[in-house]
């Protein structure tokens, strides 16, 4: 993964990166879809690109696996002209589109997993930055509910988010970790098979990181988020889990030289295995009788998903 990693970092290290630019590793090869739209916001524009993997039994092609979709979660991989060079937030896109490059690189071999994979992320390298308690953060040109919009597709069965979560005193560990399950409002059980996975392809214990019921609800409702990991799940019924790049230290959003290729690729190594176990039916991101009768007992907690009763 690392050989994937080095040359995605290449790639966007440019002030003149598009999102057409960085898809062309992507075009021109059957069962493999890749398109960048281009969406303007009040502080500038970004690209947003979708990468689709064709699954041998996917659903796109009349099958039954499932779908997996991983977000690189970020509000811009540079600050150009204010800071040179890629940003601390750049980890999101940088390991969604290595995950995409080394899965076509699979499925070119042959190696072509049972479900549909459906990457998405976005390119800004001009995003704006902005305050944060302990330590600044990226801010980006376009909303959250853009974002949502354009990056979470409800073919998707299950999401990973990739985000760089480094800018907080709660995290304290180098290299990645992984956050509870997240659906329809509810904070569930860590998963045991991501767990399992990600003590295979470590090496070493899992490491999880907590969230709170702040961090789940949308932004926009006053209240604090340790960063945007977890935003997708306002926006689907799908399962979601925060694949967080993390660091010892608390790490600007908005600093340069911050992008550990050696953890990015465990990361993304990690992901992998995922996609290939969930689209085989091998791994859950969580119990489906368990959350039936937790809504049974407790309803639902879909409120969660929205601004709250004064939104």
């Amino acid at each position: 993964m690392l050989k994937q990693v080095m040359e995605i970092i290449d790639l966007l290290d440019d002030p003149k990166i598009t999102g057409e630019k960085a898809l062309q590793a992507f075009q021109g090869i059957k069962g493999i879809t890749a398109t960048s739209t281009t969406l303007q916001g009040a502080e500038g524009s970004t690209d947003f690109v979708k990468i689709f993997i064709e699954g041998s039994n996917g659903k796109s092609t009349g099958g039954t696996a499932p779908t997996l979709g991983i977000i690189g979660r970020l509000g811009g991989i540079a600050a150009h002209p204010s800071r040179i060079g890629l940003v601390s937030d750049a980890d999101g896109a940088i390991g969604a589109l290595a995950s995409a490059l080394k899965l076509t690189d699979m499925y070119q071999k042959g190696n072509q997993l049972a479900g549909d994979i459906i990457v998405t992320t976005h390119i800004c390298p001009d995003a704006p930055t902005q305050p944060h308690e302990p330590v600044d953060f990226m801010g980006s040109p376009v909303e959250m509910s853009d974002m949502n919009e354009y990056e979470i597709l409800p073919e998707m069965d299950a999401i990973i988010s990739i985000d760089a979560t480094k800018g907080n005193n709660v995290i304290n560990h180098r290299g990645f970790a992984i956050s509870p399950t997240v659906k329809e409002g509810y904070i569930l059980r860590i998963s045991d098979d991501l767990l399992r996975l990600m003590s295979m392809t470590t090496g070493q214990p899992p490491v999880t990181f907590p969230i709170t019921m702040q961090d789940i609800t949308p932004y926009g409702n006053d209240v604090y988020h340790i960063n945007s990991i977890l935003q997708p799940a306002i926006a689907t019924n799908a399962p979601v889990v925060g694949l967080a790049l993390t660091a010892e230290s608390a790490v600007p959003g908005c600093g340069t030289g911050a992008n550990h290729e050696i953890d990015i690729a465990g990361a993304v190594r990690f992901v992998l295995e995922v996609a290939k176990e969930f689209t085989q039916g091998k791994c859950y991101f969580y119990d489906e009788t368990e959350f039936a009768h937790l809504e049974k007992l407790y309803g639902k907690m879909t409120i969660l998903q929205t601004l709250g009763q004064d939104g």
